[in-house]
C-alpha cells in the first residue's frame, strides 16, 4: 500500500502557498512545530504522523482525513513460497552434466 499526500494541494485551495503560513495556525490549536518540521510535513510525504497533528490540519483546512491522505494499491510482486516450485523452472528439461575432480598433484 502507498498513499498520496493532498496537504500542499489543500493549503493551495484556501490560499496558504507558503509553509510558514501553517505555523501560526498549528499553534493556535497547540501544535508546535519547528519551521523545518513544518516544511517537511507540507513537502513530503509523512511516514508517521499523529493524529493530533492531522485532525489540527482537518480543522485548519476544513477537510476530512480523506482528502489530506489518497490510499493508492501498489502491484506488489509474489514471493516464492518454500516448497512451491517456480512455473518456468518446471517447464525445463533437468539435463546432466559430468563433473570433474581436479586433484592437485596427478595430471589428467
Amino acid at each position: 500500500m502507498e498513499y498520496v499526500w493532498h496537504l500542499r494541494a489543500k493549503m493551495a485551495e484556501r490560499g496558504m502557498f507558503a509553509t510558514t503560513d501553517l505555523q501560526p495556525l498549528l499553534a493556535e490549536r497547540g501544535i508546535s512545530l519547528s519551521r523545518e518540521q513544518t516544511y517537511r510535513l507540507v513537502t513530503r510525504k509523512p511516514q508517521r504522523l499523529s493524529l493530533t497533528i492531522l485532525v489540527a490540519l482537518c480543522d485548519i483546512l476544513e477537510c476530512t482525513p480523506n482528502d489530506l491522505v489518497e490510499p493508492q494499491i501498489v502491484e506488489v510482486s509474489s514471493r516464492k513460497v518454500a516448497g512451491e516450485a517456480d512455473a518456468a523452472a518446471e517447464r525445463r528439461p533437468i539435463t546432466g552434466r559430468r563433473t570433474t575432480i581436479n586433484r592437485p598433484g596427478h595430471a589428467r
